[in-house]
């Protein structure tokens, strides 16, 4: 496996759990602690994605404001102070609905399920995004999404009722 972790801006202090995961077949997953990501989910105007700068893994996609989670930290709390550092996204507009977790024994992955509860506009808050958009759900399988949120979405979907 070629490549280290992906560039931060300058000043930035690398976290313990910012750093790859390799599995048994040589794939690579971003945080030692595992990661999580937030759904958020607004009924008038569908969901929240974030399309992810060209220098991230699987840069030119679309997927959810997310990422390593710190140590200690649970999957909520890494969810949700993920979502608030790349897109502003305010915890107390929100409502949990579900938490869905992708366990591959020596990583995961969880994805946190939310309802806004009041309307709030989301704002590029650092270099990983290129757009941060609020995409009608019977438009997300048209975009080129990350492929584990591509792989995710048809059940996530379920949980938007």
């Amino acid at each position: 496996m070629t490549g280290g972790p992906p560039p931060f801006p300058p000043g930035h202090v690398r976290d313990p759990g910012d750093a790859w995961v390799y599995g048994p077949d040589g794939q690579k997953f971003w945080g030692v602690f595992g990661a999580a990501g937030l759904l958020v989910w607004d009924r008038s105007r569908g969901v929240l994605l974030q399309h992810r700068a060209d220098w991230s893994h699987f840069g030119g996609t679309w997927g959810l404001p997310g990422g390593a989670r710190k140590e200690g930290e649970t999957a909520v709390q890494g969810a949700l102070r993920e979502a608030a550092e790349e897109a502003t996204v305010p915890a107390d507009a929100l409502r949990t609905l579900h938490t869905s977790v992708l366990d591959l024994g020596f990583w995961t992955y969880t994805t946190v399920i939310v309802e806004t509860e009041r309307a709030f506009e989301p704002v590029i808050a650092d270099a990983e995004s290129v757009a941060i958009s609020w995409v009608p759900v019977e438009d997300v399988e048209g975009l080129p999404l990350h492929p584990g949120f591509a792989a995710a979405w048809p059940d996530l979907r379920t949980y938007l009722k």
